[in-house]
């Protein structure tokens, strides 16, 4: 049986939590414009983008040669929290690990924000390594995102 682990990370930002929130919730039109070099487009095709059940089809750029697309599908929102959940239902990434879950919590810190990122995942083999690469293009994310919103 292959491992299941978890990876966290958090990620001081100079955005405030709320503006970064709100660029999070708007991800699939935000983050192709402010992350070109990550995602050539986030399509919703299911629900709104950004309820419970909606599913989103991203197709990541060149820049990622690992994961060309994923499937994700969102479990959870908390507004007030800033908290959302999502699985990853389809596409490259399942090729390394059966399941793929992320948690990103938003909360304020001085002038700023603070984002925490929480993955769990069950790898497809125990010669698979843990998702580093996958929580770094995470952090690269929301270090660009900040520097984009204050920009």
């Amino acid at each position: 049986m292959a491992a299941a682990g978890k990876l966290e990370v958090d990620v001081e930002l100079k955005t405030s939590a709320d503006k970064f929130w709100e660029s999070i919730r708007d991800s699939s039109t935000v983050f192709p414009k402010a992350l070109p070099h990550h995602y050539k487009s986030i399509q919703v095709l299911e629900g709104d983008g950004k309820s419970v059940g909606s599913v989103r089809l991203i197709h990541y750029a060149e820049a990622s040669s690992l994961v060309t697309f994923d499937k994700e599908r969102i479990d959870a929102v908390d507004e007030e929290k800033k908290i959302l959940s999502y699985s990853v239902i389809e596409g490259d990434l399942l090729k390394f690990y059966k399941s793929f879950k992320a948690t990103l919590m938003v909360s304020a810190k001085g002038d700023g924000s603070s984002v925490k990122w929480v993955s769990e995942f069950e790898k497809a083999s125990d010669e698979i390594p843990d998702p580093n690469i996958i929580r770094d293009f995470a952090v690269e994310n929301f270090t660009k995102l900040d520097a984009y919103l204050k920009a």
